[in-house]
């Protein structure tokens, strides 16, 4: 028997690998560079514990995630191996234990988190413990464009090289293209032994529902699975607090977790969580990810998770014993603009930010899938199935309508506003509502002006986002959310194709839910986020709070009343003369996407009163009269101080004027400069 299955068997307790799992063993423990994808809960940890243990020296775990280091060494030392961890979550004991066994030659798994690799003293120590393999999980996090991407990452690639020992590295969540940024930044280019083992896990039960009431929907599926551990995941830490208090309440066994908790209260969640049968824990993804816990039975979300990847993560944290296991995910428009947001208001650069909409319109084309939901989920990773049979839309197919006129109007509203608006005012439009931007648009004497009036408001809303997890319509990042037509839509629009829609998401679009109060409107909102980017990051410059740029109500009206030059910027509340001068042109290029025109100080200080447009006039005749009425005298101008002390004084006649100008100027311009003037009294 080789070494792998004997240690299998003697030191794990199991007489046979899991699909997938002898194979990587088998290279891991021969020596080569391995890359392995394999699906959550498809026994990872095994593949480079037992080459750990068949070969000589120790193997440094490269892992993101503390709760898994400690669930692993605390399994392998009551397996009798001889195991450690550096983390932040250490006590002084426990590191000084770690480095005690590394001292003596004991060790042979070596947890390590990957803030530690930007430490001087770390390659000395890993050398002198005579490190042998390294061994990294999650490794999609060094993907720059990746959901879950780690700075330190990057160092391990060069860590490698320098120990010069073969590399394993190991995740359930990358796509090709994450796939190939991790070989380059790895394994500096060289191709490892790849074993692509598939995405799917069969004993997971998938479903969606529309928000209605999502309080009420979390507590019902909570209540039918009671008992059974579960986690439900939120969108803010303030909300699993209130829903676990909504839970315990409801009489479960409940808890919360979050980022922002005391490091001894995460612990002592994670330890409950492991040690105790049917406890729920909210939370927010901080927790999860790499608890070893097998029997995690459901997993619902509260919130739209921000990824297809994100989602598959962690719904594979249930049914890790290939025991049946169910989740629910609710989501609504409202989780829709805030993962716009996040992205719309990250530092990230444009392709990134256009990267991550295309990711959450395929999460969006699974919430709103009208066949087989693990089919829709595994060709998102290149995989082909049938149809499961274990999912809701499995279990009961979901209404379809022919929706092609629907959709056309919806594109043809889209076309003649020149793609350039949001759900929110295109829906106006459809509706017929006769709102003051509407005029200011001239829209209501648009031919779609009032032709979807067969729909409300909240079932627009719906179609509307069908549209986008069609993948018909996108939102563009660089006009602030605006929605453009994608190719695919362009034959609908033409009669030439027909598109399919469900019925049961947009009855239930219906029904009363929880009003969430936007600070602006939906089709404003986008604008808000990027407004809000812009003063984040000039904040972090120059170290001050963002209110000192400009507060909430300021931008709020930016985004409402988008000024298209300094002199309707001047007119927002909040925007003096300084914050004009400082910022105006910034913030106005991010409304308009174009940069603003160079004014003279002088005209600036002008801005959004009268006398500034009296400035621009008196310039553009001064310009006329350089050489006079007839065109042929000798050049004169007039200075821009004087322009602006005319535009300011208001002179009335021409002694007033030649007061300011002088006999020369005044003799040339005076006259134009009154009658412009008077026409501005008049």
């Amino acid at each position: 028997m080789p070494p792998a299955h004997a240690l299998l068997s003697s030191v794990f307790g199991f007489d046979n690998f899991r699909p997938g799992q002898e194979e990587i063993v088998d290279a891991v423990t021969d020596g080569q560079n391995v890359l392995a994808i394999m699906p959550t809960g498809g026994g990872k940890s095994l593949c480079f514990q037992l080459p750990a243990l068949a070969r000589d020296g120790v193997t440094v775990v490269i892992s993101p995630l503390i709760a898994l280091m400690r669930d692993q060494v605390r399994g392998l030392r009551e397996a009798g191996v001889e195991a450690g961890a550096l983390t932040s979550g250490n006590t002084d004991e426990e590191t000084e234990e770690v480095f005690a066994a590394l001292r003596e030659n004991r060790l042979k798994l070596l947890y390590m988190a990957p803030e530690r690799l930007a430490s001087g003293g770390t390659l000395n120590l890993l050398r002198r413990a005579n490190t042998r393999l390294i061994a990294v999980d999650e490794a999609h996090c060094v993907s720059q464009w990746g959901h879950d991407f780690r700075p330190d990452y990057l160092r391990i690639g060069a860590l490698r090289q320098a120990l010069d020992v073969p590399l394993a590295a190991f995740t359930a969540t990358a796509d090709e293209e994450t796939r190939t940024e991790i070989v380059a930044r790895l394994f500096d280019g060289a191709t490892p032994t790849t074993f692509l083992g598939g995405f799917d896990r069969p004993n997971i039960h998938l479903a969606f529902a529309v928000k209605d009431g999502p309080r009420r929907q979390v507590l019902d599926f909570a209540s039918a699975r009671r008992g059974q551990s579960g986690i439900v995941y939120c969108g803010t830490r303030a909300k699993t607090e209130t829903l676990a208090r909504a839970l315990g309440e409801a009489g479960h066994p409940a808890c919360y977790y979050h980022g922002g908790m005391d490091p001894q209260d995460r612990r002592e969640v994670e330890r409950r969580f492991q040690q105790e049968d049917g406890l729920v824990v909210v939370a927010t993804v901080a927790f999860g990810m790499g608890v070893d816990k097998p029997d995690i039975r459901w997993v619902a979300h509260a919130d739209l998770p921000k990824s297809i990847e994100s989602y598959y993560q962690e719904i594979g944290r249930s049914g890790r014993d290939g025991a049946p296991a169910e989740t629910l995910t609710l989501f609504g428009s409202d989780d829709i603009r805030y993962r716009r947001s996040q992205i719309d208001e990250s530092p990230a650069p444009l392709e990134r930010r256009a990267a991550d909409h295309a990711r959450l319109n395929a999460l969006l084309g699974l919430a709103e899938a009208q066949l087989c939901r693990r089919q829709n989920l595994l060709g998102y990773f290149g995989e082909e199935t049938t149809p499961c049979g274990n999912c809701d839309l499995c279990d009961t197919p979901p209404e379809l309508f022919d929706g092609t006129e629907a959709v056309r109007k919806a594109l043809s509203a889209i076309l003649r506003t020149n793609e350039y608006f949001g759900s929110g005012h295109l829906i106006d439009i459809l509706l017929g509502n006769d709102t003051e931007k509407m005029r200011q648009r001239g829209h209501e004497s648009l031919p779609t002006f009032g032709v979807g009036r067969d729909f409300d408001r909240r079932q627009w809303q719906a179609i509307f986002r069908q549209m986008m997890g069609l993948d018909l319509i996108r939102p563009n990042p660089e006009r602030h959310g605006a929605l453009f037509m994608t190719d695919p839509a362009r034959p609908i629009l033409r009669g030439e194709d027909s598109v399919t829609l469900r019925r049961d998401t947009i009855k239930r679009a219906k029904r009363g839910s929880t009003v969430v109060r936007s600070l602006v409107s939906e089709e404003d909102a986008p604008l808000l986020s990027a407004l809000k980017a812009k003063r984040r990051a000039l904040a972090e410059s120059a170290k001050v709070p963002a209110y000192v740029i400009f507060n909430d109500k300021t931008l709020i009206e930016m985004a409402e009343t988008r000024p298209g030059d300094l002199d309707e910027m001047a007119r927002i509340g909040g925007v003096g003369a300084k914050k004009l001068e400082r910022y105006g042109a910034m913030f106005l290029e991010v409304i308009t996407g174009e940069a603003t025109p160079a004014l003279h100080p002088l005209r600036r200080k002008l801005a959004g009163r009268d006398a500034g447009t009296l400035f621009d006039a008196l310039l553009e005749a001064q310009s006329r009269l350089t050489r006079g009425e007839c065109g042929t005298l000798k050049p004169m101008t007039v200075t821009s101080a004087h322009l602006a002390k005319v535009a300011a004084q208001r002179p009335g006649d021409l002694d007033a004027v030649n007061r300011i100008l002088g006999e020369r100027q005044s003799e040339r311009f005076g006259t134009a400069f009154l009658e412009i003037l008077s026409g501005d009294l008049n």
